[in-house]
């Protein structure tokens, strides 16, 4: 019985919708992430004297603040996906295992 509906959900075709934009979406947002956090790096690695040029008169260099950008867009972009996958993955979802269950 579970075999049978297993095969009738890859079947659907609003399966199928949902694995390309849940897969083609988590690859974005990837390639994104990946670009930030490696551009810090990459920063980070070759160009020091950039990074460590304080802001204002205080202690606190350029570095800090993109760094901190950085753990905030991490945020940003976790959100991002969590209200896709709660709205449209999660309907989609709710509509394939309603023409299953049928």
């Amino acid at each position: 019985m579970a075999i049978d509906m297993v095969a009738q959900i890859r079947a659907n075709p609003k399966y199928q919708e949902l694995r390309s934009k849940r897969s083609s979406f988590g690859w974005w947002l990837t390639l994104l992430m990946m670009v930030v956090y490696y551009g810090y790096i990459s920063l980070i690695a070759w160009n020091k004297p950039f990074l460590s040029q304080p802001i204002g008169a205080g202690v606190t260099t350029i570095g800090v603040p993109i760094g901190m950008g950085v753990i905030i867009f991490t945020i940003v972009i976790t959100g991002i996906y969590v209200r896709r996958a709660n709205n449209e993955f999660d309907r989609l979802t709710r509509e394939i295992l309603e023409d299953v269950s049928k």
